[in-house]
């Protein structure tokens, strides 16, 4: 038979493990209801801005010029979606923003033709105003929602005449 402060002891100890592993499975039990919790915070509201903006993909009217403003695209924008309709005359469309001098021209070039469950159409386009002139040509698509995007787009010189 053991002596008697060997079983105290032993039993002390096997108290110990069943306090320490009593308060294990509490923390436990109170952890695993917040484990799914977050929240998440988009780091553009820190920074003033709540455009997703990158340094490998350009605003879409930089394609068009550098200098062109939100509201010059928008306005460029429009003026490409009544030039490329597939439905429309073929005529160039003029843009201009008299608040910031910017203005522009698209004129299209063929017909429009189906890619990629897109409408797409070559144009030529003008910018300049109170940025430096630019002469472009490009591609632009239209999605089933109607809204136009642009493809390639680069400078476009006139052909020489032989």
């Amino acid at each position: 038979m053991p002596a008697p402060s060997q079983t105290t002891g032993a039993n002390i100890g096997r108290a110990k493990r069943a306090v320490a592993l009593a308060a294990r499975l509490c923390l436990l039990a109170a952890g695993l209801p917040l484990a799914g919790c977050a929240t998440a915070i988009p780091l553009a509201s820190f920074m003033g801005s709540s455009a997703d903006v990158t340094g490998s993909i350009p605003p879409p009217s930089a394609k068009l010029s550098p200098y062109l403003d939100a509201e010059d695209w928008r306005r460029a924008k429009g003026a490409m979606g009544l030039a490329l309709d597939p439905q429309g005359n073929g005529a160039p469309v003029s843009w201009d923003n008299a608040k910031s001098g910017a203005r522009g021209s698209f004129t299209p070039v063929g017909e429009a033709r189906p890619v990629d469950d897109k409408i797409c159409r070559a144009f030529l386009a003008d910018v300049g105003g109170a940025a430096p002139a630019r002469a472009l040509q490009g591609t632009a698509c239209r999605d089933k929602s109607g809204d136009w995007t642009l493809g390639d787009v680069k400078p476009w010189t006139a052909p020489r005449a032989g």
